[in-house]
């Protein structure tokens, strides 16, 4: 019987993707690959996936990398490639006799095409998220609400790679939803590369939720209205939003629900308004600040007792990205104060607008620019996390790490390291002498702050 093995790089958008080829693979009865190691289960597998990101020639180079190893290691093996690169021909021309398979995902069901004796192939030409998952948590998932975008940033891919925006049907979302909560979910992550542009039919029968609406479709803000009346004690967190589409009507949704966390995902991509203009953004920085402001402004009347977390993401070095432009990004850092920043180094894609203009910004400075914001991440975050000492926390308990936090005084008092997130994703170390924590929420005494954590005791 052959049996299969899934390689996962990039966003939480391709792990959620892959759940969705398992499950989907399990159908077809070809099974997961079982093994302690992951070299073990690729030994055993006769079939490999790769979901692979291409935002990024850093994540590029991992996924050739693995390929050829693979391949030269075990070249009967039967190799998949999708994501965000199997649609570029220089990546199938680059392979080309390594890879079986070049599949965009919305084409899963041409795991068929493949010389393999899978069952009942020809009953599976579907609309790939209407898959039921394999979920690999039993506490948390991804649910994607749309998929692809019109937005078409200059350095972005992902217009190309998954197409033009395509919104679940709210039914769906729901129904995934609420059966989750029904199998103890306790946190649902909203998927989209931007979700607060997500517009559905609704088709809702016998729903007494009020609409402010047209009675046909249904926006981004309805629709968390919509997974907030389901019962159950869990928490909703969405990524990513577009500065441009987050709307007074979202945030005063978002700041009204108690199941919705208080964390959001705002990327700026740089502080300089030339730049972003270059980026195709459609926004600029005075915007940007105006609306982190309102959203602050907004938990402080609405949630006046609850830190309220906000990550960027910023790109360095953009084609003719300056010393000046780039010292207007530092300070963007500097004055808002982010939790989190995923900070890069622009790196040329093709098919996207920026791949003509020319990357003259070097190696070296583009290294340097990124630890000056790195830096400035460290003071505010670690200011930031110094809030949470002394405070009681909800925290939602991921694992227990193998490496023992204070490994001396762990052991002599009989408690085990834990490791979990609060509701403003801030990741939490404490010490208890439970085991089975893991997948529920427990309270934590915050008794230090790290640059990027905290620590504390239960309570």
């Amino acid at each position: 019987m052959i049996t299969h093995f899934i390689k996962v790089f990039g966003c939480q958008m391709n792990y959620s993707d892959a759940e969705r080829i398992s499950a989907y693979l399990e159908e077809l009865g070809i099974k997961e690959s079982e093994a302690d190691l992951p070299a073990e289960a690729i030994a055993k597998a006769g079939l490999i996936i790769f979901v692979a990101c291409g935002v990024r020639q850093s994540a590029e180079d991992r996924v050739y990398g693995q390929i050829n190893n693979i391949h030269k290691k075990y070249p009967k093996k039967t190799i998949v490639l999708t994501g965000c690169l199997a649609h570029r021909k220089d990546v199938q021309r680059r392979l080309k006799g390594k890879v079986d398979l070049f599949l965009p995902i919305k084409d899963i069901y041409r795991i068929s095409d493949l010389k393999f004796k899978i069952k009942n192939s020809q009953k599976h030409n579907c609309n790939y998220l209407k898959i039921k998952p394999e979920y690999k948590s039993s506490y948390t998932s991804y649910v994607p609400i749309m998929t692809g975008c019109n937005n078409f940033c200059a350095y972005c891919v992902v217009p190309y790679a998954r197409g033009r925006e395509y919104s679940r049907l709210v039914k769906d979302i729901l129904k995934e939803a609420r059966d989750l909560i029904k199998r103890g979910y306790k946190e649902i992550f909203l998927l989209g590369q931007n979700v607060n542009s997500y517009q559905s039919e609704l088709k809702i029968k016998n729903s007494k939720l009020k609409i402010k609406n047209s009675d046909t479709s249904i926006n981004f803000s309805t629709l968390l209205k919509l997974i907030g009346t389901i019962p159950g004690n869990f928490w909703v967190t969405f990524l990513t939003s577009h500065p441009k589409d987050m709307s007074d009507e979202l945030i005063e949704m978002i700041t009204n629900s108690q199941k919705i966390c208080e964390y959001i995902s705002l990327p700026a991509q740089s502080g300089d308004n030339a730049i972003l203009k270059k980026m195709n953004r459609h926004y600029t920085v005075t915007h940007y600040k105006k609306l982190l402001r309102k959203i602050r402004s907004a938990y402080k009347k609405y949630k006046p007792q609850t830190a309220l977390a906000i990550s960027t993401d910023i790109i360095v070095g953009f084609p003719g990205e300056t010393r000046m432009q780039f010292e207007n990004t530092a300070k963007l850092l500097r004055t808002m104060k982010f939790d989190m920043a995923y900070i890069s180094q622009y790196s040329p894609r093709p098919e996207t607008a920026a791949w003509k203009l020319k990357d003259n910004v070097s190696k070296r400075e583009k290294v340097r620019r990124e630890k000056v914001l790195t830096e400035i991440l460290k003071k505010t975050a670690f200011q930031n996390n110094k809030k949470y000492v002394g405070k009681i926390v909800e925290v939602l308990v991921d694992k227990i790490p193998k490496l023992s936090f204070r490994k001396s005084e762990s052991l002599a008092l009989g408690r085990y390291k834990h490791l979990g997130h609060t509701h403003t994703q801030k990741k939490v170390i404490f010490l208890s002498n439970k085991k089975n924590l893991v997948g529920k929420f427990i309270k934590v005494k915050i008794t230090k702050a790290q640059e990027f954590g905290l620590e504390g005791v239960i309570i």
